[in-house]
């Protein structure tokens, strides 16, 4: 199968997801889930006129001119609004978020105010509105404020909130589970034996899957056994898992096993090797409802490719509206030589020049496996197949990593 260029095998990954079904929950389980509908306002927000100001409500007339005496005729408090109406020569002594009573039409702060008894002095004209916030200067009813597809935020739960929203319908957070291979593998804490490592990539790969809000299933480490391998698959669609994510196994050895594994398990390999770096035997398929990537054992390799493919794949399940990564400009910190037909997803830091420019300065081992380097990545720098040498400070495009 000759190398599968990163968009095609992005669209295949992408091709025919649909947003998984919607669920209600409580506004205050819903943080950082996605809308699965539009969201309408209930309410006018503020429903009436109210004061922005402690001072006096007033009518602008009677109190356009210093020294103008007006006599107090009541209080207004929030949650506690004056029936009366303002009158010609009166004021009403008003606290911040107080409903502005009829017959006012602006607040003279109580600063520039002298009250003596039920008397007040203006000592600063008042203009008409001033002070006032006007009944729905925030939203009104039936304004939609809130998008489908939207990740909310804690600023979003309080305007759901102050749209008068108990709970919201959003989409259920995907399932992914996550299963290594390789006798090789020990957990940290363990002394490896003789040709042995310790076991890193699932620790990444279920964070980064949480923190674009999906639940992940620990299906552990499989021996390197056909049996073993698709006794792991089958936990995953027994699971109701909608990704399952392999890590190892995925070259042509003798002992790369997921491949067989999957395909015996009826899963219909949409592709095998991409044109990318690091990353090359990478695999998708699916297996009914539950999309499959077996990613590389190299733990740089598996972490890129989950980055490229498993989290836009999340986001699509999850409803969001958007789903790729956001490319953004750059300049090169050092000199690249020529590209070949793989295209390049180097790790490299970023630095922020006193002009504003993004520097992206890659880092000096690029190999697979060389897991501090990625730890101290901030960015992948993104060269095409083919692409030129490039000398330092010439444009270029990076991926943010996660933070």
């Amino acid at each position: 199968m000759a190398l599968m260029p990163v968009s095609d095998a992005l669209a295949a990954v992408l091709a025919g997801v649909e947003p998984l079904p919607e669920q209600m929950v409580p506004l205050d389980e819903a943080h950082h889930r996605v809308l699965a509908r539009d969201v309408a306002a209930r309410r006018t927000q503020p429903p009436q006129a109210m004061s922005a100001m402690d001072g006096y409500a007033v009518r602008a007339a009677d109190a356009a001119a210093i020294d103008s005496r007006l006599t107090v005729i009541g209080e207004v408090a929030a949650g506690r609004p004056f029936t009366g109406q303002v009158g010609a020569g009166e004021a009403v002594r008003i606290f911040t978020g107080g409903v502005v009573p009829g017959g006012a039409d602006a607040v003279v702060i109580q600063e520039d105010t002298i009250a003596e008894g039920r008397e007040i002095t203006i000592k600063e004209a008042a203009i008409a509105g001033r002070h006032i916030r006007p009944a729905g200067v925030d939203f009104r009813e039936g304004d939609v404020l809130l998008r489908k597809g939207t990740l909310l935020t804690d600023r979003d739960l309080a305007l759901a909130a102050a749209m008068n929203y108990p709970h919201l319908a959003v989409c259920r957070r995907p399932k992914v589970a996550i299963l290594a291979t390789g006798d090789e593998l020990v957990m940290p804490g363990a002394t490896p034996g003789h040709g042995q490592i310790v076991y890193s990539n699932g620790y990444a790969l279920h964070a980064l899957a949480r923190s674009e809000g999906a639940e992940t299933i620990d299906l552990g480490v499989a021996a390197d056994t056909l049996a073993a391998t698709t006794a792991g698959i089958r936990r995953a669609r027994d699971s109701g898992a909608d990704i399952l994510i392999t890590t190892g196994g995925a070259s042509v050895g003798d002992h790369d096993l997921v491949q067989q594994a999957l395909k015996d398990e009826g899963i219909a390999m949409a592709f095998w090797k991409i044109a990318m770096r690091p990353g090359k035997p990478m695999m998708h398929g699916r297996l009914g409802a539950m999309g499959v990537i077996g990613l590389p054992g190299n733990p740089v390799s598996s972490y890129v490719c989950a980055f490229l493919f498993m989290v836009p794949l999340i986001r699509a399940l999850s409803g969001r509206s958007v789903i790729h990564h956001h490319r953004e400009r750059a300049v090169l910190g050092r000199d690249l030589g020529a590209n070949d037909q793989r295209e390049d997803y180097l790790r490299a830091r970023l630095e922020l020049r006193d002009d504003g420019t993004l520097v992206a300065l890659p880092v000096s081992h690029q190999d697979s496996s060389l897991l501090a380097n990625l730890a101290a990545a901030q960015v992948l720098l993104v060269r095409a197949s083919f692409a030129p040498k490039a000398e330092s400070g010439s444009p270029c495009e990076v991926l943010r990593l996660p933070v």
